[in-house]
């Protein structure tokens, strides 16, 4: 990211920002006429051509036995098959019918091939793809996992392949057909197990912690103090905010819920700041940002999941409830189907129903005969970003120089030559300063840090990454256990296994049990490594250790005594607890709505569960209204929007002009309190985090960061918050009335889907084909329903409740569920974004699961029938 000045800084920003990987998708003039000229030309058959049969019969080579696909009336598939292969080779299947080109985009995602598809403009995503090595890493795992897992991914991979023969591109999507309009001659490969394990690193990627922060707190120490910047990253509430396990921690080398100890402290050894270091982790963090968001980044993103046992449940069975916040993609993260073995067996063991991904076998969340689960998302820091020495084409260790390891890729370029470049490793992990042409020249001017072992100076920076999913794991293996598990300890069993990225696992049983389980490879680093900001590689002090915290050590807990669990992001175990785990948690407040809600209410049905995943309340609010109704704002017309926070129950519903006014002016007191004193690229997106640094210095009307340095006199903070309700006046009155009658939430706080390709392309005509919207929604950035925006660039929503599911595992088939589009990933189709009106107003619909009920709902059955069967060809 290149250096701006305050004033640019402080410009306004695209609502919509675009990525690298956006501008990937653009089209020049002559691009646009043949498409235009061939849409009109195809017309309606190229539209359709892709979408897939439904019912009927096929005869599909490489099924052993019949397979029946029962389709409801929103287009999701429950998948039958008399044993374990035939079921995920239908899976793969009737993933590829629904949503192959997003499929074959997230593997020349993972893969650093988007340029073979887009053009030279992904070239830099993919350098920074390749040198991760994401599918390198994905190809060890594959050769790690069980001889049954194994089968399983072969045979999803065949089922797709089915598909794919003998069918053009064309005729698979339609963006292959407006692709090749503009010249791509494009053949389809084979999908491999490695296609569907490389995702998760880009799951992983997505979810990794704080590897921004890491460099956001590196480049505010070059005009803060360091006192300031812990300003920024607050502690954890625990005297106002739960966490998930009330106290514990590792007794004997096990976790112990019900014991706590004073932590250990951690000193901490700091990198001097300088111009040169700023200018590096600049460049740094625009690298990471050129890998294309796959399902959510920023300050807020998260998940809620939470259980209530028999005695708080309508039912007198466990109910579970879980909502992944994730970002709005078309189409959507989440793929819903069943997977069902007609006889459950050994040898066929599966008879499960939830959400998946398209691309990957078995089901991630959801829930089998026995056993449901949800997950947020835990936040270790799994990552860290190492200062390397370099000398030609050595870096220093110790007092020793030793040479990179090195290896070469190319990339294929559509339309163009191939590009050839090395990827440089250290014993950290690859150089991401080497794919950044901002820091490629800092080197030989760079700072050196005093008193750690540092180099003649001139030897200068290079940037390495370190991080947990460069190293092959099981993960892919752990949701097949998750799928078969029937009891508690299998479920455990299985999430040993799950490594990257860590998560909160939220389970509840038809034994009436519920549980919680903290699964994720995370780091133990020395005691002088806090994991906050790049440290030096040459001082050997701040390496990993080489261990991870043991997943026996690990919080847990079963049927605790209040009888709920709530896992929102929030702190997992009280400050006793000996292991760091709070690389990126949330501060609490959506986790605390939760609880008390679950307190207040008692007991609860299915219908009560799924209402609390809409609840807009903001305790934080509460807090700050007051201020903003204490300051005089100089006039009727200013004074205007403060009354419509007199009455303001501190709700966030998509109709309310108080929640309108109030968000604006939460997001111009940001920008008054802190732009002036952070470097351009630090960024106050207004999420979690900022509440809090916001509530610690409420009280103190004079405290330093109320002061605009950028002016000649000295403001206090009546000062900001009467600048703040002013210009929130004038911005509403710009984007929506003059008249507060006239505002409400939802006419500025819009949920847009974007087709994360040819959606971004910046051609209208293209973007109106795939894109959908706008919707007007309620919550906001941290309440329960967090319908996310960053204040620093507008009140578009940039993060969603991906799906809303909650599981009655008293009777399963009384569960409800909805996804944020559809089944479908063809423009055009039904069943594109079926789903979104109902997502948007917090509707929900019935999850059929036995199969007397899923027979009933069912609307298409198609029948798959193996070569030789007397069938049709397809």
């Amino acid at each position: 990211m290149p250096d701006t000045t305050a004033a640019d800084a402080r410009a306004p920003r695209r609502w919509f920002p675009r990525s690298r990987v956006g501008r990937t998708f653009a089209y020049s003039g002559l691009a646009l006429t043949l498409i235009l000229v061939g849409l009109v030309v195809a017309g309606v058959s190229a539209v359709r051509a892709p979408f897939p049969q439904t019912d009927g019969e096929l005869t599909v080579p490489g099924l052993r036995a019949e397979v029946r696909v029962v389709r409801d009336e929103l287009g999701v598939p429950q998948v039958y098959a008399d044993n374990a292969r035939d079921l995920f080779f239908a899976q793969g299947f009737v993933q590829a019918q629904d949503r192959f080109f997003e499929m074959d985009v997230r593997r020349h995602i993972t893969a650093g091939r988007l340029a073979e598809l887009f053009g030279p403009d992904a070239l830099e995503t993919d350098k920074v793809v390749r040198t991760l090595g994401w599918r390198r890493v994905a190809e060890q795992e594959v050769a790690e996992l069980d001889p049954e897992a194994i089968t399983y991914l072969e045979s999803f991979s065949a089922g797709v392949n089915a598909y794919l023969a003998d069918t053009s591109p064309d005729d698979l999507s339609l963006e292959y057909a407006v692709l090749g309009l503009d010249g791509l001659d494009y053949q389809v490969e084979d999908w491999t197990p490695v296609d569907s394990v490389a995702w998760l690193k880009a799951m992983a990627w997505d979810l990794r912690g704080n590897m921004q922060d890491e460099i956001d707190r590196a480049m505010a120490s070059t005009r803060l103090s360091a006192e300031q910047i812990a300003e920024l990253y607050p502690p954890y509430p625990f005297t106002r905010n739960a966490p998930v396990v009330g106290g514990g921690t590792v007794v004997r080398g096990d976790f112990d819920s019900g014991s706590g100890e004073e932590p250990a402290v951690r000193p901490v050894r700091r990198v001097p700041p300088g111009p040169d270091l700023e200018q590096l982790l600049t460049g740094v963090s625009e690298a990471i940002d050129a890998v294309p968001t796959t399902v959510g980044t920023g300050d807020g993103v998260g998940s809620n999941a939470w259980v209530v046992d028999g005695e708080h449940s309508k039912t007198g069975m466990p109910i579970l409830a879980n909502d992944p916040h994730l970002a709005p993609t078309l189409p959507g993260v989440w793929y819903q189907m069943g997977l069902h073995c007609t006889e459950v067996t050994a040898e066929c063991p599966f008879d499960v129903s939830g959400f998946t991904f398209a691309g990957f076998p078995g089901v991630i969340i959801g829930h089998n005969q026995q056993v449901s689960w949800g997950m947020t998302n835990l936040g270790p820091d799994v990552s860290d970003l190492y200062l390397e020495a370099v000398e030609d084409e050595r870096y220093l260790r110790g007092k020793r120089w030793k040479p990179f390891d090195r290896r070469t890729e190319t990339i294929q370029i559509a339309g163009e030559e191939p590009f050839t470049f090395t990827v440089r490793s250290t014993v950290h992990g690859p150089l991401i300063s080497d794919v950044d042409a901002v820091t490629s020249s800092v080197g030989a001017n760079a700072p050196l840090p005093p008193g750690v072992g540092s180099p003649e100076r001139g030897s200068g920076y290079a940037v390495a990454l370190a991080w947990t999913a460069l190293e092959p794991s099981r993960t892919a293996q752990a949701v097949f256990g998750f799928n078969r598990a029937q009891s508690w300890e299998e479920f455990r069993a299985a999430a040993r296994d799950f490594a990257v990225p860590g998560q909160n696992l939220v389970y509840a049983d038809v034994d009436g049990h519920i549980g919680y389980q903290a699964a994720g490879e995370i780091p133990v680093r020395a005691p002088e490594h806090s994991g906050d900001e790049p440290v030096p590689g040459w001082d050997r002090r701040y390496d990993w250790t080489g261990e991870t915290v043991p997943f026996r050590a690990l919080p847990t807990v079963l049927d605790p005594p209040e009888g709920f669990i709530v896992s929102a992001n929030q702190a997992v175990t009280e400050a006793s607890y000996r292991y760091d785990l709070n690389g990126d948690i949330d501060y609490g407040q959506r986790a605390q709505r939760i609880r008390d809600e679950l307190e207040q209410r008692g007991v609860l049905s299915v219908e009560d569960m799924s209402a609390l995943q809409l609840d807009t309340a903001d305790p934080f609010a509460a807090e700050l209204v007051p201020y903003l109704l204490d300051v005089d704002a100089g006039s009727r017309y200013y004074a205007g929007g403060q009354e419509l926070l007199k009455e303001w129950d501190f709700t966030h519903d998509a109709d309310s002009a108080a929640a309108s006014y109030y968000n604006a002016v939460w997001a111009r007191l940001l920008e008054y309190t802190f732009a002036d004193q952070l470097p351009p690229s630090v960024r106050v997106e207004g999420g979690n985090r900022w509440f809090e640094v916001v509530r610690t210095i409420l009280d103190d009307p004079t405290d330093e960061w109320w002061d605009d340095v950028d002016t000649e006199v000295r403001e206090a903070r009546d000062d900001i918050v009467r600048q703040a309700v002013r210009q929130a006046r004038d911005d509403l009155v710009r984007l929506q009335s003059r008249r507060t009658d006239g505002w409400n939430w939802g006419h500025q706080h819009t949920l847009d889907l974007e087709n994360q390709t040819l959606g971004q392309s910046d051609v209208r005509v293209v973007e109106a084909l795939f894109n959908r919207g706008p919707w007007e929604v309620s919550g906001s950035s941290a309440v329960v329903n967090a319908t996310g925006w960053l204040a620093d660039e507008g009140f578009e929503v940039t993060w969603v409740p991906s799906m809303r599911m909650v599981v009655s595992v008293g009777d399963f088939d009384d569960s409800t569920w909805v996804n944020l589009t559809g089944a479908s990933g063809h423009a055009f189709h039904e069943h594109y974004t079926d789903q979104t009106d109902l997502w948007a107003d917090g509707e929900t619909r019935r999850w059929e699961f036995s199969p007397e009920a899923v027979e009933e709902q069912g609307k298409d059955v198609l029948v798959l029938e193996p070569v030789g069967a007397d069938a049709p060809g397809r």
